[in-house]
């Protein structure tokens, strides 16, 4: 099991490409940890913005009658990827790691290795 520190500095190492992870309480907008971002990309603003976008998606849903659980959800940018992955394992309920990829990124592996990261975060 891997602390929020460790999960975190995991995410941003080992995923090519990325240069930013949080992880986010959408229920409140606030980001638990960050690492990586820039002067220019605050990965808190980010993360704050990003909650609206996770409940909006499940407004929607429950609008449309589905029952289905988001596993993550993939902003496209013209220089950079975000994934937003919501967690399901214990004490997950209400969180989101939320990752910021440059355009190299392979998005298969990101989110296979987004997962496997997310299995093993103990929060």
């Amino acid at each position: 099991m891997a602390n929020t520190e460790t999960a975190l500095k995991e995410a941003l190492t080992s995923i090519e490409g990325a240069t930013g992870v949080a992880l986010v309480d959408y229920t409140s907008g606030m980001a638990l940890g960050t690492l990586g971002g820039s002067k220019t990309f605050d990965l808190n603003v980010a993360a704050a913005g990003n909650t609206d976008v996770i409940r909006a998606k499940m407004r929607t849903m429950e609008h449309l009658g589905l029952n289905a659980e988001i596993e993550d959800i993939l902003i496209t940018l013209s220089d950079q990827y975000h994934l937003i992955r919501l967690l399901k394992g214990r004490g997950g309920n209400g969180l989101f790691l939320y990752l910021v990829l440059d355009g190299r990124a392979n998005l298969a592996m990101a989110r296979h290795q987004l997962k496997r990261i997310e299995e093993d975060l103990e929060v």
